[in-house]
């Protein structure tokens, strides 16, 4: 799963670099949205835990999260997670990190 956040001052840091929050959300969704795509319909999906490491500093035009599914569980379903900083089309990896998910039936 690929998602992207466009470069803007209310996801941005005092110098300049997109926030440590918002490198860490993108992740966390992209994470939940690949686990998500294996999950039978009508279920839904929630973060058990995740780690992320802040590689370098996350500049660029915008950020692009990866989320992978490493392995998918019948509750629990284990996600890698990439962000890398895009600037004019050049790519640089800024954070690395993993993710728990759960599933959650319809009560």
């Amino acid at each position: 799963m690929h998602i992207e956040l466009p470069g803007r001052p209310e996801v941005t840091q005092q110098h300049g670099y997109f926030h440590a929050g918002a490198t860490s959300a993108i992740a966390d969704s992209a994470g939940g949205y690949a686990a998500f795509t294996l999950f039978p319909e009508g279920t839904d999906v929630l973060t058990v835990e995740y780690k992320i490491n802040l590689l370098a500093p996350a500049v660029g035009d915008h950020l692009e999260a990866v989320g992978t599914v490493l392995k998918a569980g019948r509750t629990l379903t284990v996600c890698r997670l990439e962000v890398f900083g895009v600037q004019d089309g050049r790519t640089g990896l800024v954070a690395s990190g993993q993710q728990t998910l759960i599933r959650v039936n319809p009560t």
